[in-house]
């Protein structure tokens, strides 16, 4: 295994780059953070319309966050691979379409940790926000989704993991994600797979349990009652 790690460490980080195109853990790592950083937005607006007053707005983008997370990730990743080159009218590259697959797909999981994170703050909140004068976006904005935000933090870290275990379904349409490249070392190899394959274990479990750990300490401190002012 230290053979395989100092003969191939290079390769498993960054796949071919610079000589090539960026790969290995890297790409997982830059993959999963985009794909997080995009949906949210698109979680945000899902969440709230899933809480609109207005039925014209809740039920249809209440079907749909149903019908997202009724589905595998997998068909979603085929959907995006052969609509974006309708669409965008040539060939999408194997990041983007990947890309695409998981903002729709976090998308919907993120909306319902949007929801649950605003149904979380006590209803008085809102109700003293719009008695001050305050539209319904401007007290969502203003008073309810600061608040909400801290409680969604531990949720979206653990969206984060289940994010960057979703991109090693980026292999069965060609992207250099870090599992990938596991299994283009071990076809240059061939008398390694358990080691190899051991090796992407690790990995996998390294970055999932710290940032699992991380959720936690996040929800220990933020579910810790503040100290009584002295007497």
């Amino acid at each position: 295994m230290i053979d395989l790690l100092d003969t191939y460490w290079l390769y498993f980080l960054i796949g071919q780059y610079p000589n090539g195109p960026l790969g290995g853990l890297v790409l997982t790592l830059l993959l999963g953070g985009a794909a997080l950083l995009l949906a949210f937005p698109v979680g945000v607006v899902l969440g709230i319309a899933r809480l609109s007053p207005w039925r014209a707005v809740r039920w249809p983008v209440s079907a749909l966050v149903f019908v997202v997370r009724g589905t595998p990730l997998l068909m979603v990743v085929f959907w995006a691979y052969f609509f974006l080159p309708t669409v965008t009218g040539h060939k999408t590259s194997q990041f983007a379409t990947m890309l695409a697959a998981l903002v729709i797909f976090d998308g919907a999981y993120i909306a319902e940790i949007v929801r649950a994170g605003i149904q979380s703050i006590p209803k008085g909140q809102l109700e003293c926000a719009r008695s001050l004068g305050l539209s319904y976006p401007a007290a969502l904005r203003r008073v309810i989704l600061p608040q909400a935000f801290r409680n969604m933090l531990p949720s979206l870290v653990n969206q984060f993991i289940s994010t960057i275990k979703e991109t090693s379904l980026g292999y069965i349409i060609g992207l250099n994600e870090v599992s990938f490249i596991a299994s283009q070392i071990n076809s240059l190899v061939l008398t390694h797979p358990t080691e190899i394959y051991l090796i992407l274990g690790l990995t996998y479990f390294t970055l999932c349990f710290g940032l699992s750990r991380l959720a936690y300490r996040l929800e220990r401190r933020l579910g810790r009652k503040p100290d009584p002012l002295p007497a």
